[in-house]
């Protein structure tokens, strides 16, 4: 929930502590868990991730340059903000991915801006763990957390030859602006009430 993100860590509603996983994902090795303010770095970490997610480019865009790129840092500068969300995936006590949503206003839009009222998802997963469904989980749990929030919608933009893009149609994102020359805005509705997995 917005401003509870110091609250401290907490395995979702329907999450087994066990093995952290949503029902769909039982048998995954990681935890999934509210994000704090003391995720902010990792969480930096995971951005510059998700800005070189492509695994044929030879040249990544430095840390530092992801996180000073106004662009691009605003999604994580000051986390947490009182109406940010976060999710957290941790394996073996190591934290493995982040997902977070971050209202950005129309002064200073995001690539998947569509209004202010409607949050902009950041998602990065370390390069070992992609393709192994804790991308699917944080999509899930971050989902949740805006639902319980009482957030209707959900943005993104995602380049049309990045293979997450099928990952966020199939959990209910839908294009709805295609006029960049390599990118789509996708936006996830809501529904009331908590979703069953």
């Amino acid at each position: 929930m917005p401003g509870d993100a110091a609250r401290g860590p907490t395995v979702f509603p329907g999450w087994s502590p066990g093995c952290g996983s949503l029902a769909a994902v039982a048998d995954s090795p990681w935890i999934i868990r509210r994000a704090t303010s003391e995720d902010g770095t990792f969480m930096a970490d995971m951005l510059v991730e998700a800005v070189n997610w492509s695994p044929e480019w030879k040249k990544k865009k430095s840390r530092n340059r992801v996180l000073s790129t106004p662009e691009t840092a605003h999604y994580i500068a000051g986390w947490p903000r009182d109406t940010d969300l976060g999710v957290i995936a941790e394996a073996n006590g190591e934290r493995i991915a982040a997902a977070w949503l971050r209202f950005l206003p129309a002064a200073d839009p995001g690539y998947g801006f569509v209004a202010s009222d409607v949050p902009e998802l950041a998602i990065g997963v370390a390069v070992h763990w992609r393709g192994r469904g804790a991308g699917r989980a944080l999509l899930r749990a971050i989902a949740e957390q805006a639902r319980s929030a009482g957030i209707r919608q959900i943005s993104l933009s995602v380049e049309r030859k990045n293979f997450a893009q099928k990952l966020y149609a199939s959990e209910g994102y839908q294009i709805v602006d295609s006029s960049d020359a390599g990118s789509d805005t996708m936006v996830k509705h809501l529904a009331a009430g908590r979703v069953q997995f």
